[in-house]
């Protein structure tokens, strides 16, 4: 047992083992050092896996390894107790590894700066990547979207109609054909990608979480603690394959998982932004001038305060801006859904 420090700056006293894996790479075998942590949750959560270098050894950033180690890979992006088990993560890391390998041989100048490289890994586990792939894709106008439930094949509809990127990318973690996924896929549309591979999400100019597990549950925060856990998977993820994203959040309850999302990526404040109200006023702006027919321009309507319960409707000159009929239609109206 060993202390691991998560993105958060939360401890945990984790299970933990190394070993090497044999990697076959242009004709040569490498054995290739690494560090798995598992977690309470385990098996139904995946390991969280690094690469354990030697001194000598120097790290290749890529789209399976970040500038501290940490690997990302489609079997743990993928985890779903019982299918996934530690021996199939390791043949998938076998295979990834022949194809771009993680580690390379250092010059002795180099090994002293390694040396304290790895030091600052062994105190922290984690940390941000400030290192871009040495194979970078041509720069492209992508946004991702993150959940391929109602709200997020919506996000992808009005991206799409908008013309507002190059491509989008749609990362559908439903089973066959649930979610709205199929939908999308059935036009073929050239610029949509649709991929339960998080790496697909690569040098993406936004991203956005749609994504929930309310399941049966009665509202969000009966489910916030499964929300969050999903997020610590994920957005360190994300992250790692789009560091210099804006993360904008519309999972729910917002205003906590706008929180996790900023913790979790250890992104700046201006690069983490949660919806809030937005979605409401705009429903809110809909009712009053379109179903109401109140003499407004809507723009000084707006739903404020926390999402659920507490949320309270206010706009200006309400009196001056209602039809005659305005109060008995509020009133056998159920404005927000």
């Amino acid at each position: 047992m060993d202390t691991y420090v998560f993105k958060d700056s939360s401890q945990k006293d984790l299970l933990n083992f190394t070993g090497t894996i044999p990697v076959n790479y242009q004709g040569n075998t490498y054995n290739i050092p690494i560090r798995f942590w598992i977690l309470d949750s385990h098996p139904f959560a995946p390991p969280i896996c690094f690469l354990k270098p030697t001194a000598n050894m120097g790290i290749s950033v890529g789209k399976h390894v970040d500038a501290q180690g940490r690997i990302y890979l489609p079997y743990l992006q993928n985890w779903s107790h019982p299918k996934s088990i530690i021996t199939g993560l390791i043949s998938e890391m076998i295979i990834k590894f022949q194809e771009e390998l993680p580690l390379y041989s250092l010059s002795s100048a180099a090994e002293t700066q390694q040396v304290e490289l790895l030091a600052y890994i062994s105190k922290i586990t984690q940390g941000i990547s400030d290192m871009n792939s040495k194979n970078q894709e041509k720069s492209v106008n992508k946004i991702t979207v993150v959940g391929s439930g109602e709200l997020g094949i919506a996000c992808v509809l009005a991206i799409l109609a908008k013309g507002v990127a190059d491509k989008v990318v749609l990362i559908d973690f439903s089973e066959g054909t649930k979610g709205g996924a199929m939908d999308i896929d059935i036009f073929e549309l050239q610029n949509v990608e649709i991929s339960k591979d998080l790496s697909a999400s690569w040098n993406s100019k936004v991203v956005i979480f749609t994504v929930n597990s309310l399941g049966n549950s009665h509202t969000y925060l009966d489910v916030v603690q499964n929300n969050v856990d999903m997020f610590k998977e994920l957005v360190p993820a994300l992250g790692h394959y789009s560091p210099q994203s804006v993360i904008l959040v519309a999972s729910q309850p917002v205003e906590i998982m706008t929180y996790a999302a900023w913790k979790l990526s250890a992104f700046p404040e201006n690069q983490v932004i949660g919806i809030g109200c937005n979605l409401d006023s705009k429903r809110f702006q809909y009712i009053l001038t379109n179903v109401l027919k109140a003499q407004s321009s809507g723009n000084e309507m707006w739903i404020i305060g926390e999402q659920g319960e507490d949320k309270v409707p206010t706009w200006s000159n309400q009196e001056e801006a209602v039809a005659p009929d305005f109060w008995v239609q509020m009133s056998n109206r159920d404005i927000i859904t």
